[in-house]
């Protein structure tokens, strides 16, 4: 799903297989979590994800506002193109008001002033270099930031081989969700990132299914 050149029908296909991966996972669910943990400003909130892929976890989180009442204001960006015109289009058609843009999130600034700032399936794609400067635009971001992300193990390898041919069809998946485990991070190697990166105090944890959790929040 990296490759510029990918076919839009296949990146298509490959974005709705990652969306059930993330349902299954329960990304979203963990974001409201951490909302439901802190006081609105102004009476709403404001979430930002970054490097969100189709945006089916920055539209789950709306859906769940909407349906509770809560005044929730979501942003999703990601480098590809292809993949912020198909998060558009899937939340016109669901009736969600959710702003997609494009944004490279290694060489460009994100936008401030959120309540949480949250990346999914994001930090394997980066070398150690790369996630020690990635970590600190999220912190500067917003009041709070999670990181979900795969991790690095014989376990977590053998189930990405499973479940990618379970909840999709598009070889790009099939072949994309081992090659990320191998490039995944271990829980004490995410852990020296986050203080390399000067998250002083971030939490580090397992999480469904042989994923870790990084929260951090402004002191």
């Amino acid at each position: 799903m990296d490759s510029p050149g990918l076919d839009p029908v296949h990146h298509a296909r490959a974005l709705r297989g990652l969306a059930r991966i993330n349902f299954l996972s329960m990304a979203a669910r963990r974001i409201r979590g951490r909302l439901l943990g802190l006081t609105p400003r102004n009476g709403s909130y404001r979430l930002l994800d970054v490097a969100c892929g189709g945006g089916d976890v920055a539209m789950a989180a709306k859906s769940w506002a909407e349906r509770k009442g809560i005044n929730l204001q979501v942003q999703g960006c990601d480098v590809s193109p292809t993949a912020v015109e198909y998060a558009r289009r899937r939340a016109e058609a669901r009736g969600l008001q959710v702003e997609f843009f494009q944004l490279n999130a290694l060489a460009e600034e994100l936008p401030s002033g959120f309540d949480l700032v949250s990346s999914s399936l994001f930090l394997h794609h980066l070398t150690d270099d790369q996630a020690r400067e990635f970590l600190p635009k999220l912190s500067k971001a917003g009041r709070v930031v999670l990181v979900q992300d795969l991790l690095r193990t014989h376990l977590g390898y053998l189930m990405a081989q499973v479940t990618v041919r379970v909840v999709s069809r598009s070889r790009v998946v099939w072949a994309d969700g081992p090659q990320s485990v191998r490039a995944a991070f271990t829980l004490p190697e995410v852990g020296t990132l986050a203080r390399e990166a000067g998250l002083v105090g971030s939490l580090v944890g397992r999480c469904w299914p042989e994923r870790f959790c990084l929260h951090w929040e402004t002191s």
